[in-house]
């Protein structure tokens, strides 16, 4: 479901449960309701219980945060809005996407990597909390892959 300013406190009390530098509530709402990024959330009996968030730069989507409440893990949440992002940038243009994750982060990048992104970079000292060092990781060629699945399913 598209996340609107009525989900903004649900996606910050998320941020805050799920990572060390989480994003001020003005930088949410600016990223949603004065940007109009693109979000998502998931939810279960009527609660958020994750939500991802994507920018579109010209061709191109940049997934900007996944998140996942600890106690809703494992039951394919993340997957969804994976694909759930997949398939808005092929709407809106995007032939590729992107994203930065935490070297030690194994359980994202082989959610990353089932959704064929690869590691093309690094970015050193990334994260402000650790300098922890981030993955680049791109997904190319989704407008081919899109129309192949629709032939798939005609």
């Amino acid at each position: 479901m598209r996340a609107d300013v009525s989900y903004i406190s649900e996606i910050y009390q998320l941020e805050q449960d799920c990572f060390k530098t989480p994003w001020p509530l003005e930088v949410l709402y600016e990223d949603i309701c004065v940007n109009h990024n693109i979000y998502f959330v998931i939810k279960e009996n009527g609660r958020v219980v994750g939500y991802a968030g994507m920018w579109m730069i010209l061709d191109e989507a940049h997934i900007n945060n996944i998140c996942i409440r600890r106690e809703f893990r494992k039951k394919g949440y993340a997957h969804r809005l994976m694909e759930r992002l997949i398939e808005e940038a092929y709407a809106l243009g995007a032939d590729s996407m992107t994203l930065e994750v935490r070297v030690s982060n194994f359980r994202a990048i082989n959610l990353y990597k089932d959704f064929d992104f690869e590691i093309e970079g690094v970015r050193k000292g990334y994260y402000a909390d650790n300098k922890e060092d981030a993955f680049i990781m791109w997904k190319q060629g989704i407008k081919r892959e899109m129309e192949m699945l629709k032939m798939e399913y005609k």
